[in-house]
């Protein structure tokens, strides 16, 4: 049985998406290749706002976020933690055998650019991670506020999640100072799930150059050498890339600024829609994803029954609340290809869908 998926990632993918991965394949290291490669790099420039070059990982963004840290952190790394995947990033680290901080905030919470000024005044930390769309609680921190304090501090390289905020609304890479951005195919992007641009500042290099134990498959100066011969240091799936070349073309023809008001609108008609039945929002007030919409389960609603019955009856699926979330909130995506009609649709299900749920309290 098929079925729609509005969960936080991967979201539906479109039929001309899946159409254009199935063009032949070419060699990887062919002029074929090279040509295709660089035919993205302006487009994908302009999604990050960045001079820089953008890699093209195919593998998931936590290859990347888990390479970053090999490449940059020397003394310390401060990782900010406000959600699941942020708290994540700490067990990452420590794993690699990396000095690590953590700076905590309750779930839902933003990252408090005061408390982080705090931190890294301590003159500790070398390299600092954050998420800045935290989808596991629907939070969305000030990147703008957070990176103002970030730049106070030269000797701190930034390793920046944007994997559910990317190409929703505008994150200017340059501009904030952001060392290294990550984005991911599954998310605002509307890819399958398995490719990973990320935009690397000059900065980043030369304190990668001076890191031992970088690893290879995630080693930024071996994507480097290669990006300057238009390849990538691995055998990549082409077929996510010609994917990724359809949904520029998509993306150039609606225009950014349009896609970006598209996310804000429909995020706000899930919002309006929870509220005039009683559910509240889950993060704190003004800080809520622009992706997607976390309601707390303030009524009380079998949310395993209800996501049964939206799966069988009305063939889509939502999220039923993450980690220690689970059952107590549920999540809305609205990224990626999502319309006023497609989300309008989505709220008439789940209408009906609430209307044969039990509630348990």
């Amino acid at each position: 049985m098929s079925y729609k998926l509005f969960i936080p990632g991967p979201v539906a993918v479109s039929e001309k998406t899946l159409r254009a991965m199935t063009q032949p394949l070419v060699g990887h290291r062919s002029s074929d290749f090279v040509s295709l490669y660089q035919s993205l790099q302006p487009e994908l420039q302009a999604l990050f706002f960045t001079q820089d070059p953008v890699y093209l990982s195919t593998s998931s963004a936590w290859g990347v976020m888990e390479g970053a840290l090999r490449n940059v952190v020397q003394k310390k790394v401060l990782c900010c933690m406000n959600g699941a995947f942020s708290d994540k990033w700490l067990d990452v680290a420590q794993r690699c055998g990396l000095a690590a901080g953590a700076l905590r905030f309750e779930w839902g919470q933003p990252v408090d650019p005061a408390a982080l000024r705090r931190e890294l005044a301590t003159g500790q930390y070398d390299a600092l991670t954050l998420i800045h769309n935290e989808t596991s609680c629907g939070c969305m921190s000030d990147l703008a506020a957070v990176m103002a304090v970030v730049r106070e501090f030269p000797g701190v390289i930034s390793i920046i999640d944007t994997i559910s905020s990317f190409s929703a609304l505008a994150i200017r890479k340059d501009a904030l100072g952001i060392d290294i951005m990550i984005a991911g195919s599954q998310k605002a992007l509307a890819l399958p799930p398995g490719l990973t641009p990320f935009a690397v500042s000059a900065r980043a290099l030369e304190r990668a150059a001076a890191t031992p134990g970088r690893g290879y498959y995630f080693d930024l100066l071996e994507f480097q050498r290669n990006h300057a011969n238009g390849m990538t240091p691995s055998t990549p799936v082409i077929p996510l890339i010609y994917a990724l070349q359809s949904k520029l073309e998509d993306i150039r023809s609606e225009g950014l600024e349009t896609r970006y008001a598209r996310h804000a609108r429909l995020n706000q008609t899930v919002q309006a829609w929870g509220r005039a039945r009683g559910f509240t929002l889950f993060p704190a007030a003004g800080y809520g994803s622009v992706t997607l919409n976390c309601f707390n389960n303030n009524l009380g609603y079998d949310l395993a029954a209800l996501n049964k019955l939206l799966k069988s009856k009305h063939h889509l699926v939502i999220d039923g609340g993450y980690g220690k979330l689970k059952g107590k909130a549920f999540r809305i995506s609205n990224m990626g290809d999502e319309t006023d009609a497609t989300i309008a649709a989505l709220l008439q299900s789940l209408d009906s869908a609430l209307a044969e749920t039990p509630r348990l309290a």
